[in-house]
């Protein structure tokens, strides 16, 4: 039975140098089929993007039939992990396991996962705070811990290779007063209100469509401290959980 497994973990990092354009690596620690390290990019659009983030990997006796353990050795802020310990909140690494899963695909969820937080189910509460409440600040957190753990880029808005072009910023800042919702979009919610789940990556229609459905108060417009269970009622709507 022991030789089956190693034959599996084998057989799956071959496949995963194969892959070259997941990007995604596997590599062996000491030796010892148990211990592996993993490593992928930062998705593309995200605050991520650029860095390199190491991923510590744990193969359980019981594998493929239990999951493996897996933690950030990279520092991520990131509301489903951990900023301290690298601990991670993801179903797939436990309750969602399946045995026809693998390390590389557990892997290619930790990165969409960067992609896309779920703060209503944090692993760090402090982060999923900051980024339900205050997003420009988690966006510019995010970005500062991935330039100095990740190794990712520092980037100015309009930057190119020649340095600052006040053309691209010009045109940078006229499609974003194109794209800006109008307000009747809305419907009588505060426009922060809304911009702290649209922060998210979801559309104002979207977001004004669960404070709806969800029936929450429009206060006359002021903008107000949503109490969590409400929170996470709206994040479930939009989510498109039951």
């Amino acid at each position: 039975m022991a030789s089956a497994r190693a034959k599996r973990i084998n057989k799956e990092i071959l496949e995963a140098k194969k892959d070259t354009d997941s990007k995604i690596e596997i590599e062996v620690l000491r030796d010892d089929l148990n211990n592996l390290r993993g490593r992928f990019p930062g998705p593309p659009d995200t605050p991520y993007e650029g860095g390199i983030y190491s991923v510590e990997i744990k193969i359980p006796s019981e594998y493929p039939f239990r999951p493996p353990k897996m933690k950030f050795e990279t520092k991520v802020w990131h509301p489903n992990v951990s900023s301290v310990t690298g601990a991670i909140c993801l179903d797939t690494l436990s309750s969602g396991w399946s045995p026809v899963l693998t390390v590389k695909s557990a892997l290619m969820m930790l990165q969409s996962l960067l992609a896309s937080p779920e703060p209503k189910d944090p692993q760090d509460a402090e982060v999923a705070s900051m980024m339900i409440k205050h997003p420009k600040e988690f966006e510019h957190r995010a970005r500062e811990w991935a330039v100095l753990h990740a190794g990712a880029p520092r980037k100015e808005e309009g930057e190119s290779s020649g340095g600052a072009d006040p053309h691209v910023a010009k045109k940078t800042q006229q499609a974003k007063e194109k794209t800006k919702p109008d307000a009747a979009q809305y419907r009588g919610y505060n426009k922060d209100l809304i911009d702290r789940f649209c922060a998210m990556g979801f559309e104002v229609p979207q977001v004004v469509a669960a404070f709806e459905y969800v029936g929450i108060d429009k206060m006359d417009g002021m903008d107000y401290e949503l109490e969590e269970a409400y929170m996470g009622d709206i994040t479930a709507r939009l989510f498109g959980e039951p």
